[in-house]
């Protein structure tokens, strides 16, 4: 018997070598499969599965996608003494009388389930029926009167339409298709998008990364994700590769004028070709730190992707993963982002020169022809800066009234913090300190200098992972005292409020994933959606507003589950939530969350959402329109998790997002 982590790939067939009988001793019979179709040049509509009939040369369309993409289940022929015409779309059409209402998405695995019944014929997506269609109306004069039996063959690649088959069954008439949705899901490998850091994305969705030169290049970090179709993280022992290619065609990028490898992989410091160098899943993710030594300028400014794999599976490509578009840049250059240019701040605490501050105090009211949710703000001031390095990349919007205790606990706590040596940025001179000295708290619980270099010096997993084990067994003041040291190291107050919430939200996720699972491996989304906004007004400290459907549909991509969620995709979510709803329990901010007209504050949106809704009849609204939103790609320990952002239209009449930096609240006072 086959070990459970291996993957066994002799379950997966090409679409074009799919092929099934079925005996028709009656009109009742359920047939169901998983489907995954390659996103290409197909041209639609297109047949997925054809039916071909044992007492006919004929053959027609049994499940297909019509020019719109929407799916179509067509087994009216079965019951008819002639198959309809191939070529004939009109009847083709009438006998499509089972289809889904959304387009089918591609490059992703759906579950396709057909019941053929003497009264009805219906359409399962995802275990749920989604069409449906009664014979009670249907010529039962026209029905064949002889049964035989019916061949499913998958359409051919020469049509352009090309994909993977996994589990196809014909089911008895006492088995479930939705329990042989939830049996045994197909695997996929997919980029977890939560996990990326230093990485800058444009408002056209391009990665814009520094690479080129040794000295210039900057490490970026990106995970991989092994799950099954429903979102459950797969524990397989199985190599990961990455490879640069051109975004545009598909091939290697080569390598540079110094014969340097054009992707590289860092292990402890030391740099390999990535081709070289597999990462190995554990408990289903593979984690990449990454440089990229080419650089678009060099490759007639074409974009690249990073391709992830397997190369033990090379040949499948459901188990592949493909990254954003990529620009590499050279640091020297000093590019223009597609919103605007940032100055580096001078100061360790990352705030933004005045003159460029969004001012609070210049809010008008709201226009009376705009929506509720755009709000007109006073003349911005045209200050071109330049793009600052790593995180501190933020503007800060200071409040006229800074409140909450945390503040106070900080400052109070100051005093007593032991006394650190002035160090110097030199590396060498960092690390010449003594390995013994460590932050020590009343309680006696340590931290070593070796988890502080780890957490300034690590990227998001690494942190997240860091605070998840300091915190089971820290206080609350050894946390105070961690993200006091950090900010002295890292030379920035940036991180120290994700330190200070770590152990609230992983005792408080915890508590709420066990209320919710009752020891189930995943949950149904539907019956978890009540108790996450229950938690999220109790966190937040709002009574007025609830959660939409859109802000559910939101976290749902969040989490990256689709019917069911496991805790992996639940603590994704929370990681974004938790700190959200924190912020939103500010006492200032809670009364614009609160406030309905006019609406200071939008629903959990996307990037794209918002500069949607500056959208008018004629283009975009007046300069000055804004919008608030919760930057959806930020989650804990980011430092810029739970942060608000503007969305704006600027007097070029162009949408800008700016950060509205709001670490200030909990940053204590210099003595």
């Amino acid at each position: 018997m086959m070990g459970t982590n291996v993957i066994n790939t002799k379950d997966y067939t090409l679409l074009e070598d799919f092929r099934m009988e079925i005996e028709l001793n009656a009109w009742n019979f359920s047939f169901s499969f998983w489907v995954y179709l390659i996103d290409s040049t197909t041209a639609f509509p297109a047949t997925i599965i054809n039916q071909v009939y044992s007492n006919t040369t004929s053959s027609s369309p049994f499940i297909a996608l019509n020019e719109n993409k929407l799916m179509t289940l067509s087994p009216m022929s079965l019951l008819q003494k002639e198959a309809p015409d191939p070529s004939n779309s009109t009847l083709l059409t009438e006998a499509s009388h089972a289809s889904i209402e959304n387009e089918f998405p591609l490059e992703n695995w759906v579950h396709v389930g057909c019941g053929v019944f003497t009264d009805v014929f219906r359409l399962h997506i995802n275990g749920e029926i989604v069409g449906e269609w009664s014979l009670s109306s249907f010529n039962k004069d026209s029905m064949s009167n002889g049964f035989g039996k019916i061949t499913l063959v998958g359409a051919s690649g020469d049509d352009g339409l090309q994909g993977y088959v996994y589990d196809a069954e014909v089911l008895t008439l006492s088995s479930s298709i939705k329990d042989h949705y939830s049996k045994d899901p197909p695997l996929q490998l997919c980029i977890d998008d939560s996990s990326t850091s230093d990485i800058e994305e444009g408002i056209d969705g391009i990665w814009s990364i520094v690479g080129g030169k040794a000295s210039c290049r900057r490490i970026f970090s990106v995970d991989v994700v092994l799950s099954n179709a429903v979102s459950q993280a797969m524990d397989k022992e199985v190599e990961v590769v990455a490879s640069l290619l051109y975004a545009d065609s598909g091939f290697p990028v080569e390598k540079t004028s110094d014969d340097e490898a054009p992707l590289l992989i860092s292990y402890d410091g030391i740099e390999f070709a990535a081709s070289d160098r597999p990462s190995k899943l554990l408990h289903g993710r593979a984690s990449f730190k990454l440089k990229i030594s080419q650089l678009s300028s060099k490759c007639d400014n074409r974009l690249f992707r990073i391709k992830f794999e397997m190369p033990e599976f090379g040949g499948f490509q459901f188990l592949q993963a493909f990254s954003h578009p990529i620009r590499c840049i050279s640091r020297s250059r000093n590019p223009r982002t597609p919103f605007h240019t940032w100055k580096r701040p001078t100061s360790a605490s990352c705030s933004l020169n005045g003159s460029s501050e969004l001012k609070h105090n210049s809010v008008h009211a709201v226009k009376p022809n705009t929506s509720s949710k755009r709000v007109k703000m006073g003349q911005e001031n045209k200050t071109t800066v330049e793009q600052p390095d790593e995180e501190c990349n933020s503007h800060a919007w200071t409040a006229n009234q800074v409140e909450n205790e945390l503040r106070s606990k900080l400052e109070g706590s100051s005093d007593n913090l032991e006394e650190v040596g002035n160090s110097t940025s030199d590396s060498e001179s960092t690390e010449e300190r003594d390995s013994d000295v460590k932050v020590v708290s009343s309680s006696g619980h340590s931290i070593s200098d070796l988890a502080i270099f780890k957490y300034c010096l690590g990227g998001l997993t690494d942190r997240a992972l860091l605070l998840k084990e300091v915190a089971t067994s820290a206080s609350e003041e050894d946390l105070l005292r961690l993200a006091h040291e950090v900010s002295l190291y890292s030379g920035c107050y940036h991180h120290r409020h994700q330190i200070m919430i770590a152990k609230r939200l992983i005792m408080e996720g915890t508590k709420v994933w066990n209320s919710i699972a009752q020891n189930n491996h995943a949950v149904h989304w539907e019956t978890v959606v009540f108790e996450i906004e229950e938690q999220f007004m109790k966190i937040a400290c709002c009574s007025s507003r609830s959660l939409m459907e859109q802000d559910f549909e939101l976290l749902r991509r969040i989490a990256g589950c689709h019917e069911y969620i496991a805790q992996e995709n639940f603590e994704k979510m929370w990681c974004w939530l938790y700190p959200v709803a924190f912020t939103l329990s500010r006492e200032w901010i809670n009364t614009m969350w609160n406030s309905k007209s006019p609406k200071w504050i939008e629903g959990f949106i996307t990037k794209e959402e918002a500069e949607l809704s500056l959208q008018g009849p004629r283009g975009l609204q007046e300069p000055g329109t804004f919008i608030l939103r919760f930057p959806t790609s930020r989650s804990w320990p980011h430092p810029d998790a739970g942060s608000l952002i503007v969305t704006y239209v600027g007097s070029d009449y162009t949408v800008h997002h700016r950060l509205l930096r709001l670490d200030h609240i909990y940053r204590p006072r210099r003595i």
